[in-house]
């Protein structure tokens, strides 16, 4: 990837490192988030308050575009996804945000904007006609990359310790891939977000299946396949000695907390583990009042881990 450069303000490496210093982002929800998942929000932000993150509140967001229309109109995409950026930017601000998708669908673009000068001229000319210009100065990144930088601040508040909660981790697919884009973490053999889990005194067990898609895509095409992909990921995790799955990503949520609901194997056994996210993990080992964390909107029952997390 070529080394990243600000398009239009010479200066603005200045103003950056004074961003990166205050910890001040926008925060891009996306739409799975407020509608489904308060439980993730909340979580997110109460955690923000504590490590002192500053999240802002982003004005006029729209659907982040999704990997879903790139595949079916790819200037669509970009125009959708660079408008969301130009917003921040244009308020001078970063972009975080905890959603895979839209961390994927966002960081892509950013990526082809910024390095694709004939692309970038198609999209000004849409922007321009609602006041936009995307300049390539805004960063895009997920919550979780954040909270890894803060991984040393984190570790000392630590306060209720989760020994024995065995812990399945998915990363999601938009988290680490494309490397080239994502450029997080190991996409082969990714350790970042676990290393901020057993920062609780939870373990990170190793689990074959770990970097194989959930399956949440081919829900919108076939919802029987999805749950094949759903049951193997599931047997795998239970065999493999986890007491509960955790990601940061609400659509893999909606697989491991929804629609597992019921889900059994061929001889009757369940398939259900609790299901978290890495916010609530982190979150209850912090000392936080679990009442702001959002465990009661958690579909699939805790009481096997209740005592763990202090419930």
């Amino acid at each position: 990837m070529k080394p990243r450069r600000c398009l239009r303000r010479p200066a603005c490496s200045n103003w950056r490192r004074m961003t990166r210093m205050a910890q001040e982002y926008e925060v891009f929800l996306g739409c799975a988030i407020p509608s489904r998942f308060n439980n993730y929000e909340a979580s997110m932000r109460v955690i923000a308050d504590e490590l002192d993150i500053e999240l802002l509140d982003f004005d006029g967001a729209s659907c982040c575009g999704t990997v879903v229309l790139k595949s079916i109109d790819e200037l669509s995409w970009l125009s959708m996804s660079g408008r969301n950026i130009a917003l921040a930017e244009k308020r001078g601000h970063d972009i975080v945000t905890p959603c895979n998708g839209c961390f994927g669908s966002l960081k892509d673009c950013d990526h082809v904007l910024h390095d694709n000068e004939s692309e970038r001229k198609k999209v000004n000319k849409i922007l321009s006609e609602v006041g936009l210009e995307y300049e390539g100065e805004a960063r895009i990144r997920h919550f979780v990359e954040v909270l890894y930088d803060l991984k040393d601040e984190i570790a000392d508040r630590i306060v209720n310790p989760l020994d024995g909660l065995k812990i399945a981790f998915h990363p999601g697919c938009h988290l680490i891939r494309p490397s080239t884009v994502a450029g997080f973490d190991d996409p082969e053999l990714p350790r970042k977000v676990d290393e901020l889990l057993e920062l609780t005194g939870a373990r990170s067990i190793p689990w074959n299946l770990k970097l194989r898609c959930c399956g949440s895509p081919l829900l919108i095409s076939s919802e029987e396949v999805a749950t094949e992909i759903l049951k193997e990921k599931m047997s795998n995790a239970i065999e493999s000695g986890a007491n509960c799955i955790v990601t940061n990503c609400p659509a893999c949520h909606t697989q491991f907390d929804v629609q597992v609901l019921g889900l059994e194997d061929e001889d009757g056994n369940s398939l259900e583990l609790p299901a978290l996210f890495v916010t609530q993990v982190l979150g209850v080992a912090m000392g936080i009042d679990s009442s702001k964390l959002g465990f009661e909107l958690n579909r699939v029952q805790l009481d096997p881990i209740a005592d763990i997390l202090g419930l």
